[in-house]
Parts: structure tokens; C-alpha cells; sequence
């Protein structure tokens, strides 16, 4: 491969030379104007450190794996980029202009958030979804069956209840599906120029390449909770699993415990204790009651029995309430 060719001290020379004679003011066409920059015009600040959204992110793709387990028959793992803070027009131009735009308000921010999905991911999970196998789905088109626009609609509803799970910790959040798009240049979302929080999300599938989607917020719609998102401390709400609850309660109450009956306990001199033999005979007295041990602690007073032929104790105290059974 040929080196680079490298510039003389001469071309160098006239290179800054040209560079220090341009207008300051002006670009090197000379026709178009630079346009100037105030600090503090722009409030890109508001980003720089969203560490609850991050966890909020983290969250989510727990959840989301769920969110996708209908559709492949499988959970996938789905892991987050770190947000970005871009522009809406310049999200927009790096964009086909054939994807799936879900728009849903959050009432409780007095904004909207995006959902975008690729096409060839919403094929692949139609396909999957109807018995077909986890492949890549390269099409050419314009617009969504009616089958794949069912498929969004699953999707978009699971997507926004895993996020209000996992938005939960942090702040309530409500999410309501207002409307639907095919195409980027029709997104009625904010204004071009406006700034918008890009959460790009990828989901690895077995044996194909990943899929990627992304959940967009307005810079504007987070700022009234941005103090919340630049904390770090997380709240102490736990959501309580049932399911899981009744199931370790029935695994403990079929975990078997030994129960033993004390008659009674005779006392003798280590002298004696070392005479014994075969056939001697140690006097006991024996109480009206019995103490019940459970795996060696008394928790139980009974009284000795039959029942139907059989050796039988009856409770009659419990070791915690001496009360009368």
C-alpha cells in the first residue's frame, strides 16, 4: 500500500497563510454566514449526568425480555446504549423514512415519548409470531400488513407497560398510545430544532444479526423531573410477587421436621452409669405428660395415648402459650 504523501514546508506555509487571511465571519465559499453560538443558549447541560434514566434503561431490559417471549419463544437478551442528547431533525435524517413510529403521551409530564421499531425487525417478530423461524427479513416496501400492524400494537403496549414498571422506582409514569406512523418525515413529535433524549436499545437473537429500537423523550418533557434523574439514590419500592411468595410458602411447609416425644429423663450416679449391664434395670418415674421436640426444641406439652391400637400423643400446651389446647 503507498504512504500518504506528506506536505512540503512550503505547501504548509501557504496553507495557514490562506487560513489566517479567510474571514473569521464568513464560510470558505464566502456566501453563507457562520452562525454564532451563546453559551447557555442551548440547554444541553440538562444531560450531563442522567444517571437514574440509565438504571431506568437497565430496568427495562429486564423487563422487555419478557415484552418479546410471545413473539420468538424465547427470551432474548436486550441491553441499552447510553442516552444520547441530538437533535429531532438530526435523529430524523440519520433515519429510513419507512419505520414503525408509535407516539404515546406521558399525562403526567404533559409530553410524548417515541417508540421507532425497524421494519425488518417487525417482519422477523410477525414471522416468528405465526410459526415461522428467527431469520433475517429483508423487504423492500412501503407500508405494513395488517398482520405486522397487529404485531406493533402488541409490541408498543407491552413495551410501554414494561416501562412503567420500570419507570415505577423513580417516578409514576402513565403511558397511552395516541397514534401511529409509517414514515419519519410524517412523525408530528416536536419541532426540528428541538432537543430529544435518543434511548437505543439492541436485542441479540439466535443466529441472525441483533435488532435495535430506539424509545425517544423531549429534553423538554424530562426537565421537570431532572433533579430525579441526575440522583442516584434509588426508592426503597418493592413490589411484592405473589406468585413467588405462595411458592416459597409451599416449599417451606413441605420441608419434613423431626418430632420427638420425651417421656422422661432419669438421673444416676456415673458410678452406676458405668456398672450397667445387659438386663439391669434403671427405675423411672413417668408424669401424666410428655415433652413434644421439634428437631430438639420443645414447642409442645402432650399426654401419652392409644388411638385405634396405636401409640398416639395428645397436645396440650404449646411451649410459647401455655394455655390449655
Amino acid at each position: 500500500m503507498a504512504s500518504p504523501k506528506k506536505l512540503s514546508a512550503t505547501e504548509v506555509a501557504a496553507l495557514v497563510g490562506d487560513l489566517m487571511d479567510m474571514d473569521r465571519g464568513e464560510m470558505v465559499d464566502g456566501n453563507i454566514e457562520v452562525r454564532p453560538f451563546v453559551f447557555g443558549q442551548s440547554d444541553t447541560t440538562l444531560l450531563s449526568d442522567y444517571y437514574a434514566l440509565q438504571m431506568v434503561n437497565e430496568r427495562f431490559c429486564r423487563l422487555a425480555r419478557n415484552v418479546f417471549l410471545p413473539m420468538l419463544r424465547m427470551q432474548p437478551r436486550v441491553s441499552s446504549f447510553p442516552p444520547e442528547l441530538r437533535s429531532f431533525e438530526d435523529y430524523r435524517s440519520g433515519q429510513d423514512n419507512f419505520v414503525s413510529i408509535t407516539n404515546s403521551r406521558i399525562e403526567e409530564l404533559r409530553g410524548n415519548k417515541l417508540v421507532v421499531l425497524p421494519p425488518d425487525f417487525i417482519s422477523l417478530l410477525t414471522d416468528a409470531y405465526y410459526g415461522g423461524t428467527i431469520k433475517n427479513m429483508r423487504q423492500t416496501r412501503t407500508e405494513f400488513t395488517a398482520s405486522e400492524g397487529r404485531v406493533i400494537e402488541i409490541i408498543c403496549t407491552r413495551i410501554n407497560d414494561a416501562l412503567q414498571l420500570a419507570w415505577r422506582d423513580l417516578v409514576a409514569l402513565s403511558f397511552t398510545i395516541t397514534s401511529h406512523e409509517e414514515n419519519m418525515q410524517f412523525a408530528q413529535f416536536v419541532d426540528a430544532e428541538d432537543m430529544v433524549v435518543v434511548c437505543s436499545f439492541v436485542v441479540q437473537l439466535p443466529g441472525t444479526d441483533p435488532a435495535t429500537f430506539d424509545v425517544i423523550y423531549p429534553l423538554q418533557t424530562l426537565k421537570p423531573i431532572a433533579t430525579q434523574l441526575r440522583s442516584r439514590m434509588q426508592s426503597d419500592f418493592v413490589d411484592d410477587d405473589h406468585s413467588w411468595r405462595d411458592r416459597l410458602e409451599r416449599a417451606i411447609l413441605e420441608v419434613p421436621l423431626g418430632i420427638t416425644a420425651r417421656l422422661c429423663e432419669p438421673e444416676i450416679p456415673l458410678r452406676q452409669l458405668m456398672q450397667l449391664r445387659a438386663g439391669d434395670v434403671v427405675p423411672v418415674t413417668l408424669s401424666e405428660t410428655v415433652d413434644v421436640l421439634v428437631e430438639g426444641q420443645k414447642l409442645f406439652t402432650g399426654q401419652a395415648g392409644n388411638l385405634n391400637g396405636q401409640s398416639a400423643l395428645r397436645i396440650l400446651t404449646t411451649a410459647n402459650n401455655p394455655r390449655h389446647v
